[in-house]
């Protein structure tokens, strides 16, 4: 999906934007997994980061819509979080200085091409610190029916993610959509 395409999903309400943050990544930070600096990428209308900025985490999140990033911008400044967002293009991110001990996508990955996953995980190479770890929630090859983004199989993951990355896990989860709910994995992904 291109940036444009989700530029005008948030022109509305995606399917993906349910006004709180995703179960799972609420889990991982009650469980103690998500530590340090955080980045959500391809965060949407930010309520993955301003979850955890609420929990006293120092929390960013880039996206490639701008409205995305407007709407989120909006949310803390109305509820008072202090949180970072910008656009920016995940296939070509670039901090200068900047690396983060997290970094959480719930959403992001499945949208990629072959080729793209590649310059994907190259991008995030740039913004994991070594020993940093990235959270991935991506569509499952478990969910049935053919609506939706592409599906992943484990295999895909471990694939991309087989040199300079350790996969810590990947586990059956489920995303919450505003309407029900699509089966994931979620997989925690070290840089070596």
């Amino acid at each position: 999906m291109s940036a444009n395409r989700f530029e005008s999903a948030y022109l509305g309400t995606p399917p993906w934007d349910i006004g709180r943050p995703q179960p799972a990544i609420m889990r991982l930070a009650q469980a103690g997994q998500i530590t340090g600096s955080v980045l959500d990428v391809g965060c949407g209308t930010g309520e993955n980061v301003l979850y955890l900025a609420e929990l006293g985490f120092a929390a960013m999140g880039v996206d490639g819509a701008p409205t995305a990033i407007s709407k989120a911008r909006a949310k803390a400044k109305q509820r008072g979080v202090t949180a970072q967002f910008e656009v920016a293009d995940a296939l070509s991110l670039s901090m200068p200085n900047r690396q983060f001990d997290s970094v959480i996508d719930t959403g992001l990955f499945h949208v990629f091409s072959d080729e793209e996953r590649d310059r994907f995980r190259d991008s995030l190479a740039r913004v994991v610190r070594p020993g940093g770890t990235y959270f991935l929630m991506c569509f499952s090859d478990q969910q049935p029916g053919d609506w939706g983004p592409r599906r992943v199989t484990q295999a895909e993951i471990r694939s991309v993610f087989n040199d300079g990355w350790r996969v810590n896990y990947i586990e059956p989860s489920a995303f919450d959509m505003n309407e029900g709910q699509a089966l994931s994995w979620l997989a925690s992904i070290s840089r070596s």
